[in-house]
């Protein structure tokens, strides 16, 4: 599933996308980001399949070399363990995963040789030597080496993510969440698995689709009041220093802050501070833990953020933190 962390990455790259444009409705933003949430579930699917592929790339050179006018007598016996790897085999069936693919047109057929390429990437790694020449062929076994697939592969191939800049503006930044998607898939895929399990939700629950919806609208309808408190808290910056990012990271923060009352401030402060390191300047994550340590506490004190049940939090317990 979406992780809450992604879609308040979601809810920023709108909001960016909203008040830069100038000319958007509310509504219309609103569907544009979740079309891209939609797009990043596209991208956990794509990605899973390429696994499949690549094993339907050896097991077409096993094919073509049982075929050879004198094969050797490598070619005569091939090492089939990666071929009939389980995990494999479980993906290549699975339901969602073959129709996901087929309803949004979602298919390697025409990057043979990016499959090329990652086959060869994949055959030069230790742990393929590693796992072909262990006799053991073990369903855990082959899951983890499904896991190291994905996690040794995918990161660092250049021309990989360049083919999904080129699919589609949603994919530039979210590999790494989406790899984090696939693997825990992974991890909790058994031997016995059926067909039309296994795979992730989009959404852990309908709690996630209002937690989206109202964390953008709060941030949009209310970002005049939102953007007073930010400029409140900020006065003795430089304001043509303040990165643009950064004040839309603290709009958003407050909206969450002040419109959720069961999200403990530490989990939405940290967030936000985390947030800043990976989608504003090196200095961004500072600033916002500064600042929202500062309104945080004051905000409390004038019950502007009001908590309830598990998330109250006494505002001298606030640490602020790097």
């Amino acid at each position: 599933m979406v992780s809450r962390r992604l879609l308040r990455i979601k809810v920023l790259k709108a909001l960016y996308g909203h008040f830069k444009s100038g000319d958007k409705t509310i509504s219309g933003s609103e569907k544009e980001l979740f079309l891209s949430i939609e797009k990043t579930y596209d991208l956990y699917h794509f990605l899973m399949q390429l696994l499949v592929e690549v094993a339907d790339f050896a097991q077409n050179r096993i094919d073509t070399g049982k075929q050879k006018f004198r094969p050797t007598a490598e070619e005569r016996n091939p090492n089939t363990k990666f071929v009939d790897n389980k995990v494999v085999a479980i993906l290549r069936n699975n339901e969602q995963l073959s129709k996901r693919l087929y309803q949004n047109k979602l298919s390697w057929e025409c990057y043979p040789e990016m499959i090329k390429k990652m086959y060869n990437s994949l055959v030069a790694s230790p742990y393929y030597a590693n796992y072909m020449k262990d006799g053991n062929r073990s369903f855990e076994q082959d899951r983890a080496f499904a896991i190291d697939f994905f996690t040794s592969e995918i990161e660092d191939f250049e021309d990989l993510y360049q083919l999904l800049e080129d699919q589609s503006i949603y994919w530039v930044d979210e590999i790494e969440f989406v790899l984090g998607m696939i693997i825990k898939t992974l991890t909790k895929f058994k031997e016995d698995q059926a067909s039309y399990k296994g795979l992730m939700p989009l959404y852990k629950d309908e709690s996630d689709v209002d937690f989206t919806k109202r964390l953008f609208r709060k941030a949009t309808v209310n970002h005049v009041q939102y953007r007073e408190i930010v400029d409140e808290y900020t006065k003795n910056w430089d304001v043509d220093r303040i990165a643009y990012m950064d004040i839309l990271i603290l709009i958003e923060a407050i909206a969450e802050l002040v419109e959720f009352k069961d999200i403990p401030v530490n989990i939405t402060m940290n967030e936000y501070i985390d947030l800043a390191k990976y989608y504003s300047t090196s200095n961004s994550s500072v600033f916002i833990n500064g600042v929202l340590d500062k309104l945080v506490k004051d905000l409390i004190e004038k019950k502007v953020i009001v908590k309830e049940g598990l998330g109250l939090i006494d505002p001298l317990s606030i640490i602020s933190e790097e």
